[in-house]
């Protein structure tokens, strides 16, 4: 199993039972909702996969040195999320959430699955933090961008109880 399917396994177990009023509960006005944070991972994804086909159609080849990218886990430093990645205030169920989420994981390994990872590390695109990072370090990312979310996650649930 890959590191992005293991994260989102561990993700979706994470909330699988927890309510409607908790999934859409905001412990304050600050922090969003576990809802939201899994919305901002569908819409953070489907981003990824745009920018990943965008750039394997249009890009230049610009190989990226390799990141530590492995270092999203950490909290202990907040990083504000785009406009284009920040989830609405609409109450959604877990099930709708988790179509969204198949879905854009389904179009994440399909890049995987009909492109080679020589292929993927030709190109490139920034990251806020990590500068530039290939198309390969991108897909392997989305995973530890859940596993930093889902540790959020976890903080909100114990902030309910």
């Amino acid at each position: 199993m890959n590191t992005n399917q293991a994260f989102r396994e561990e993700l979706l177990e994470t909330v699988s039972t927890l309510s409607y009023k908790e999934l859409n509960q905001k412990v304050s006005e600050e922090k969003w909702s576990i809802m939201q944070v899994l919305e901002h991972l569908y819409l953070m994804e489907e981003m990824i996969v745009a920018r990943v086909y965008y750039q394997l159609q249009n890009g230049e080849d610009k190989p990226a040195q390799k990141k530590p990218f492995h270092l999203t886990t950490d909290r202990s430093r907040k990083v504000p999320a785009p406009p284009q990645v920040t989830p609405s205030e609409e109450p959604q169920t877990l099930e709708e959430m988790k179509m969204k989420l198949a879905t854009s994981r389904t179009k994440l390994e399909d890049i995987t699955k009909r492109v080679a990872t020589e292929e993927l590390q030709k190109k490139s695109f920034p990251h806020p933090i990590f500068g530039d990072m290939d198309l390969a370090q991108w897909i392997e990312f989305v995973g530890y961008h859940e596993k930093r979310h889902l540790l959020q996650i976890e903080e909100l649930k114990a902030e309910m109880n």
